[in-house]
């Protein structure tokens, strides 16, 4: 089973940009489907976009045009990029792995605190 640590939060303005990190160890990264989530306080957790073995992404309408995900599987890093970022887009960011890209098999970083304030 891979293990998540997710870096890069922080506090930023309105318009601003945030690149998050998410670097996994104990298991062959390449097999695993990732995807990043967030969850608001107070709000559900909800999917924000995901990334395929071959590179394919998919992204929640919310965040479409303004995030970017992208992995570097030499590194064993998954990277979500956000720009244009919206106070509404402040949240605890999760990033996690599904092996053999089977979600009963996910995994799930701590998380990573993100705050846009207006």
């Amino acid at each position: 089973q891979v293990q998540l640590v997710e870096s890069g939060g922080g506090s930023v303005q309105a318009g601003g940009s945030l690149r998050l990190a998410c670097r996994a160890s104990g298991d062959t990264y390449s097999s695993y489907c990732m995807q990043w989530f967030r969850q608001a306080p107070g709000k559900e957790r909800e999917w924000v976009c995901s990334i395929n073995l071959a590179g394919g992404t998919n992204y929640a309408e919310s965040v479409k045009g303004r995030f970017t995900v992208s992995k570097d599987n030499a590194k064993n890093t998954l990277y979500l990029q956000m720009n244009s970022l919206k106070p509404e887009d402040t949240a605890m960011y999760y990033c996690t792995a599904d092996r053999y890209c089977r979600p009963d098999l996910r995994s799930w970083g701590q998380g990573t605190q993100v705050t846009v304030s207006s």
